[in-house]
């Protein structure tokens, strides 16, 4: 096709910048998951954008952040990797916090790959703020590096995603479609019901416990029998027995809560009704245990 374009583009930014949404917002459903929890994102995510002129595949990457632990340290190794490997990178900061050392950070590691990969700068959650701030935030960012463009959006409320696309797009080489017509993601069924999982245990825990949940999908089958129900057992691993109790809740509340809400977002992923069997299991420090990373998909 004449003047059709195709490739990869990343979304890279502190935790919390918003990447996951606006990765959602452009391909126009939910394929990579949300929280208000800080570092959310643990894999590459790709979303599939379906365009007349092109075809924009989007990796989702986890927040560039100081690493604590060697899951943290593999997470950045992930992201550094991902950047350098795409067609153009979209450096997202919030309108409604400053722009900080952090962002200076990830600007710096920036600047070895804008030589030959451009890079956008993108002001994120403008429906947060006033117009007023939105310039303010756009010239700081101006300040950080040198973008091949800049420009603010809101996923929220569709402010500008359209023009981010477009934008995106310009930036891709010609070439043909990458991905069949209809596909919005690459990731396995089994990986996003994982996600959809966590998401929902993520949901109202305390600060210190996000990063010690990681969700493995045992088994998802159809039952036997039956056409339309589908069988998934699954563990939440946590690190401590403090922090089993904390998603089990009084009672097994929590857990029961985090098996009814997960259960409604599956469904609606795979289009079938869902029997979710939820088990909690402890993994002593697997955030810094490389054998047991290994084990939890790391």
């Amino acid at each position: 096709m004449d003047g059709y374009r195709s490739g990869f583009a990343c979304f890279v930014g502190r935790p919390n910048a918003g990447k996951s949404t606006l990765t959602n917002a452009l391909v126009g459903t939910k394929v990579a998951i949300t929280s208000s929890k800080p570092q959310t994102t643990r894999h590459t995510i790709r979303g599939i954008v379906h365009r007349e002129d092109g075809q924009l595949v989007l990796v989702d990457t986890p927040g560039l952040h100081r690493p604590r632990t060697l899951l943290g340290q593999r997470l950045n190794d992930l992201v550094r990797e991902t950047w350098s490997e795409v067609d153009v990178v979209g450096f997202c900061v919030p309108a409604d916090q400053k722009v900080g050392p952090g962002d200076k950070f990830i600007a710096a590691e920036l600047e070895k790959v804008a030589k030959r990969t451009p890079v956008i700068g993108i002001v994120t959650k403008t429906d947060l703020v006033s117009q007023q701030q939105v310039m303010e935030q756009l010239l700081a960012l101006q300040k950080v590096m040198e973008f091949a463009e800049i420009i603010p959006v809101s996923a929220v409320d569709g402010f500008q995603v359209d023009k981010l696309s477009d934008l995106l797009l310009q930036k891709l080489p010609e070439g043909p479609q990458l991905f069949p017509d209809g596909d919005l993601t690459d990731e396995p069924e089994q990986t996003l019901v994982a996600e959809l999982i966590r998401e929902a245990a993520l949901e109202g825990v305390r600060d210190e416990l996000p990063h010690s949940i990681a969700v493995v999908v045992e088994e998802m089958l159809p039952r036997e029998g039956r056409d339309d129900l589908m069988d998934i057992h699954a563990f939440v691993f946590v690190e401590r027995p403090s922090q089993k109790a904390i998603i089990l809740g009084h009672r097994g509340e929590r857990l029961k809560q985090v098996g009814m809400t997960a259960r409604k977002q599956i469904e609606a992923l795979l289009g079938t009704r869902v029997y979710l069997d939820l088990h909690i299991k402890i993994a002593k420090d697997w955030q810094r245990d490389p054998k047991q990373l290994r084990r939890l998909g790391f």
